[in-house]
């Protein structure tokens, strides 16, 4: 089974290709089939016919990824494209595909689904002790540090791949 991006991403996928009868889907991985595998498993369980999906498993990083769709497939340069990829990768993708000639080329983005369920509960009742600090109704502590600090570390390890990027002028 795809880990969870994967499976976003498959999800966002399989919701585009069923908006669009004619679209094709192109998995840009690096030489993992057991990943293909398992995408292509998920796809088709999502309605995608399997003739639709095709692998290109050499790329193993973004650049690499747009240099085997631009050579294995060059009349995709005049067509039009949408990647999915995860949101923080988003820009960098666009940026590094357009430099190689995709020009109809958009992004669609996999989020993940906000939980908005009350998480909070009562640390006595469920046995918890004493001595230790009750957090049990601080979602901001919780949950919001963690995902902020997350956060953080998604950015500035974004903007290091895009300063990368630039340096190389792939983008």
């Amino acid at each position: 089974m795809p880990s969870g991006p994967e499976l976003m991403r498959c999800d966002h996928a399989a919701m585009l290709a069923r908006t669009d009868s004619l679209a094709f889907i192109v998995l840009l991985l690096p030489k993992d089939t057991g990943l293909a595998n398992a995408m292509t498993t998920e796809l088709v369980r999502k309605g995608v016919s399997r003739d639709r999906i095709s692998y290109l498993l050499h790329g193993r990083n973004t650049r690499e990824q747009a240099m085997d769709l631009q050579s294995a497939n060059p009349e995709l340069l005049g067509r039009r494209i949408s990647l999915v990829t995860a949101p923080e990768n988003m820009y960098r993708s666009l940026l590094t595909f357009r430099k190689l000639g995709f020009q109809e080329i958009c992004g669609s983005p996999a989020f993940d689904h906000a939980l908005f369920d009350d998480l909070r509960y009562s640390h006595g009742n469920i046995g918890g002790r004493a001595y230790v600090p009750d957090v049990s109704g601080s979602m901001g502590l919780r949950y919001d540090f963690w995902n902020y600090l997350k956060l953080e570390i998604t950015c500035l390890r974004e903007y290091a791949a895009l300063a990368y990027y630039k340096l190389n002028g792939w983008i």
